[in-house]
């Protein structure tokens, strides 16, 4: 068992085994300022010192835990703002058609 803000989780016994990789990437810049930004709320939150390791692996861990359902998050959010700006393009692009006419000008 793990205790969790007051809440005991059970550990599941795959728990320290490595965890499947993501189609999540992150740039060597950005892991870089995620790393520090991650150790200064550490240090600014809980008063210790994060070493690099520990920082790596609560970053991979975010990655993995949160990555995924975060990102498909804003891929259905990305699809529904899709939606409703495929559905306002007869709206505000629409040009009525004059039935009688023809190409040319005859009619």
């Amino acid at each position: 068992m793990m205790r969790v803000y007051g809440a005991n989780v059970p550990m599941s016994p795959d728990a320290h085994r490595p965890r499947p990789s993501t189609r999540i990437r992150l740039s060597d810049e950005r892991r870089n300022v995620l790393l520090a930004r991650l150790a200064e709320f550490y240090d600014a939150e809980f008063d210790e010192t994060l070493s690099g390791y520990r920082a790596e692996q609560l970053l991979e861990f975010f990655v993995q835990a949160l990555g995924p359902p975060l990102y498909n998050q804003a891929i259905h959010d990305a699809r529904g703002f899709m939606a409703g700006k495929l559905e306002d393009l007869d709206v505000e692009f629409y040009e009525p058609e004059d039935s009688g006419s023809r190409p040319g000008g005859a009619t």
